[in-house]
């Protein structure tokens, strides 16, 4: 296409009216479908992006999750200069924003991506049956599931609450649909429009909390693929073992970057399936491998969180409402810096202070820990990790807390209680993942490293351990703390 038939069509298309898209957890330009399809209309393209954490149902991003939003969006907006956009920034009220640059530009539609938590789904049919009055189209698409959760329904026609026949239901449906590529370019809107600067929204923490994580992630699109890829080359040999190891890298450390849709759950699985054919396993092998099994369970938190969605403050299991749970603010502190005296416990808990990220097999030891050990509330938990992970997804978020405490769906039994002894001894054998966050011991030997309390005085003596001065004694007897538990979950269960 010659410079004059450009500009020809060009101008045809600045003749279309524009369209506003609404960028949220969808921060990428690739498999974008509310992207492609502002882009297939013909006109310019506003990229949006509004922060308004009043409207979030009290559950606005964390410290550790706007860490996180303030370098994505910067790097989305570097892509989409590249294509010939700005992404505007906006604070406030989503409607009225949206309806203020309707009104500066003509715009007579307004495209976003779906998300699932109940106060958002309140606002967005709010948005788009204010829209739709007016004339306007509004419009949803699906970004961030492999299926919507309205979809997935049991032989009764009703929700599911078990996680294995819910997966088994999702693998037999027809194969996600080949990801969208990336437009090559967009018809950027010809006038300058009102934009905040994005360090305007003060998403960054003003206390020194952030080089931890400024040293552990790359956060965008970009870092997402190059993560994805780098994965899928241990997704099918070592993952099933590297997944319950902290001392190791055997985790594909996704998440956050999942959760603000800097690539979709549709293109982790064409990228695994590629990678299986590849190497020559068959279908049912890699649909069966446990790390797409791990994509099903971000399904599973979605689907039950759209159905039940008082599950992030009730328990879904109405008797836990009855269950006796205490207020200690000295052990929820020691919990949260940790300084339990229990060496996994304290490590999981220093590595999520620090990287805004804590291992799978550790964050069920340490929530088991706090609601079994301590028998402090799974709320409490939930909202520490709310503040402090940079992958909080208030779907994952609720399924996990609501799974170690035995209160929701498919839940772990209330008897199942982790010794955090014995699994550090397990999936720490060595004690390099203790080693690394809790230095304090860093010269005890893999026998004692995981109990140190129990070390004789001159092997203490030889590492440097004072208990109860270098590294806290335990604050709690696993033994006597796991039958305290034991005996309120029977309270319960007679209705006391």
């Amino acid at each position: 296409m010659d410079r004059i038939t450009l500009s020809l069509y060009e101008v045809r298309r600045m003749s279309q009216s524009p369209t506003v898209l609404w960028f949220r957890h969808d921060l990428r330009l690739s498999d974008h479908e509310a992207l492609s399809a502002a882009v297939a209309r013909g006109g310019p393209v506003i990229p949006v992006f509004i922060w308004s954490p009043d409207e979030e149902g009290g559950w606005s991003a964390g410290g550790a999750s706007r860490w996180w939003l303030h370098q994505s969006l910067e790097r989305l907006g570097d892509q989409l200069i590249k294509l010939g956009a700005r992404l505007v920034i906006r604070r406030g009220l989503c409607l009225e924003e949206l309806m203020s640059i309707v009104r500066e530009t003509g715009a007579d539609a307004v495209y976003w991506s779906r998300r699932y938590e109940p106060a958002v789904i309140e606002r967005d049919r709010h948005i788009k049956e204010q829209f739709t009055a007016q004339g306007l189209q509004a419009k949803s698409f699906n970004s961030a599931l492999l299926h919507e959760p309205w979809m997935i329904q049991n032989k009764s026609g009703k929700p599911f609450q078990v996680f294995t026949p819910f997966w088994k239901n999702c693998l037999i449906l027809d194969a996600p649909a080949e990801p969208l590529p990336a437009p090559e370019r967009l018809l950027s809107y010809p006038k300058p429009l009102k934009s905040l600067s994005l360090s305007a929204l003060e998403l960054e923490p003003k206390i020194n909390w952030i080089g931890g994580m400024n040293t552990a992630w790359e956060p965008g699109e970009i870092g997402a693929e190059a993560l994805l890829q780098r994965f899928c080359e241990a997704a099918f040999s070592t993952y099933s073992i590297g997944r319950n190891r902290p001392d190791q890298s055997g985790t594909s450390r996704l998440s956050p970057h999942l959760h603000f849709g800097e690539i979709s759950s549709r293109q982790v699985w064409h990228a695994l399936r590629r990678h299986a054919e590849k190497n020559g396993l068959s279908e049912s092998e890699w649909r069966g491998s446990q790390f797409l099994a791990e994509i099903g369970w971000r399904e599973f938190a979605h689907h039950l969180l759209f159905h039940f969605p008082h599950t992030p403050t009730h328990p879904l299991r109405a008797e836990f409402e009855r269950f006796p749970w205490r207020e200690d603010a000295e052990l929820l502190k020691a919990w949260q810096r940790g300084r339990t005296g229990y060496p996994l416990v304290d490590a999981g808990m220093r590595e999520l202070w620090t990287t805004g990220w804590m291992h799978n097999r550790v964050r069920m030891v340490v929530a088991s820990f706090l609601v079994k050990d301590l028998l402090l509330p799974w709320q409490t938990g939930a909202e520490w990790f709310w503040d402090t992970l940079v992958d909080a997804d208030l779907a994952s978020n609720t399924l996990g807390w609501q799974w170690t405490a035995g209160c929701g769906a498919d839940a772990a039994p209330f008897f199942r209680i982790f010794n955090p002894v014995s699994q550090g001894e397990k999936f720490d054998p060595h004690g390099d993942y203790v080693r690394r966050w809790v230095p304090e011991l860093a010269l005890l030997s893999a026998k004692w490293i995981h109990h140190p309390w129990m070390a004789p005085p001159d092997i203490l003596q030889s590492a440097g351990v004072v208990i109860g001065h270098t590294y806290p004694s335990p604050i709690v007897d696993h033994g006597h703390a796991r039958q305290k538990a034991l005996n309120a979950f029977t309270s319960i269960k007679r209705g006391g």
